[in-house]
């Protein structure tokens, strides 16, 4: 005769408050809504490791906010006061150089852990139903960290930031009918000056608080439709999840301190492999640098950019990387989720992240030679990706079968 299963263990109700706190949770339950939605909470058993790279980057954005802010205050937009400020910064402010190093390494290592957190939802089938909302907002988050990181770019006014925003204008210039109208607004007069960097500061401050907002967004999104896992199926059973203190919290806790050791050590012992040397020289319009390249996290789309014969289709195929993601949800429509179950799609993403690799390596050699027969090979095997492989694999492939439950899957029957 079987033995009933134990009732799962379940989270005892908080203690009634008193005092201050009781005061204010009567009149605006904010306590008890962080309880619910920071301490209990559930989340599925089985998040992986990936699952960190939310909580660092929340980490890592409030770390930008902070040092902006205080750059910010030390910062002269102006074509001839930029660079001399941002040296100042480095050379005079007390601790000015530290605040500098911080935000630089933020960003790359913000931008590394976006693309993981990417690839994580790529993997898992995150954009599918009912959280096509959740990758749409975070795509949103994406475009407009790039863009923050663009005008970023551009504020020390080295030669490798204006020589960077002069290619961008000018290929926006090659827009037909619009662009040269287009790029006199961006650049703010006939040539790069005063207006363009006063514009792009304003700009960066103005989308790092922005993307604060949409974060926001993001993270009630996850709270309503609940958050996906590596199986892609949905807890059934409260032995499918666990509340997220102390579980997750001190597994966060943990990736946290592993990644503020990369980030120290790129700081401290190796800030030149995220620094173009050429941006310690003052923007020069009347010398151009031997190589013009931007910051690694934009060379998979400047390789895109350079791998077709014109400015303008260069430009389309380089916002065409970014569009077809928002369609994802819906040219896959696939009922399997994760990739470990779709044998065929899991070599086909693999095969989208070399693509993407490629064309980062074609984009630092300039998509010349052998490299331009790369960037355009892989440019077509991205986008044939999308719209070529995951549709005919959502009604052809043969599938891994699914486990019962989260539980099942990891032996508690």
């Amino acid at each position: 005769m079987t033995q009933p299963d134990p009732a799962p263990q379940t989270t005892p109700p908080p203690a009634a408050m008193t005092g201050l706190a009781g005061w204010v949770e009567a009149r605006l339950p904010v306590i008890s809504a962080f309880r619910a939605e920071y301490i209990d909470f559930r989340l599925p058993r089985n998040l992986n490791g990936l699952w960190n790279f939310g909580a660092i980057l929340t980490v890592v954005l409030l770390l930008m906010l902070a040092t902006g802010i205080f750059l910010a205050m030390n910062y002269t937009p102006t074509n001839a006061g930029a660079f001399l400020s941002v040296e100042a910064i480095d050379r005079q402010l007390a601790g000015g150089w530290l605040l500098r190093a911080m935000h630089m390494t933020g960003a790359n290592l913000f931008l590394a852990a976006l693309y993981v957190h990417l690839f994580r939802g790529l993997y898992y089938g995150s954009y599918k139903a009912p959280r096509e909302l959740l990758w749409l907002s975070g795509l949103v988050l994406l475009v407009m960290v790039m863009a923050t990181a663009f005008a970023g770019y551009m504020l020390p006014w080295g030669q490798m930031s204006y020589w960077g925003a002069d290619v961008i204008t000018k290929a926006v210039g090659a827009v037909p009918g619009i662009g040269p109208s287009l790029e006199h607004i961006m650049a703010g007069g006939d040539h790069l000056g005063d207006v363009f960097v006063h514009r792009f500061f304003v700009l960066h401050f103005l989308l790092a608080f922005l993307v604060v907002g949409v974060v926001g967004l993001h993270v009630t999104i996850v709270h309503v439709n609940g958050s996906n896992n590596p199986l892609g199926i949905e807890p059934r059973t409260p032995r499918d999840t666990v509340p997220f203190y102390p579980y997750y919290i001190s597994k966060d806790l943990v990736g946290l301190i592993v990644f503020a050791m990369v980030f120290a050590a790129l700081m401290f012992f190796w800030p030149n492999l995220l620094i173009e040397a050429d941006n310690y020289t003052p923007a020069d319009p009347m010398h151009t640098p031997a190589d013009i390249e931007p910051e690694w996290y934009f060379l998979p789309f400047y390789g895109l950019l350079q791998s077709v014969p014109s400015k303008f289709g260069g430009l389309l195929a380089s916002a065409a990387s970014l569009l077809i993601l928002f369609a994802l949800p819906w040219l896959d429509r696939s009922p399997v989720r994760s990739m470990r179950f779709r044998p065929l799609c899991r070599i086909g993403l693999f095969g989208l992240v070399a693509a993407f690799i490629l064309l980062a390596v074609a984009g630092k050699h300039h998509a010349q030679g052998g490299w331009l027969i790369v960037a355009r090979l892989a440019g077509i095997y991205y986008f044939s990706y999308f719209v070529v492989l995951l549709p005919l694999a959502s009604r052809k492939e043969k599938t891994r079968p699914l486990p019962t439950s989260i539980a099942a899957a990891e032996g508690d029957q």
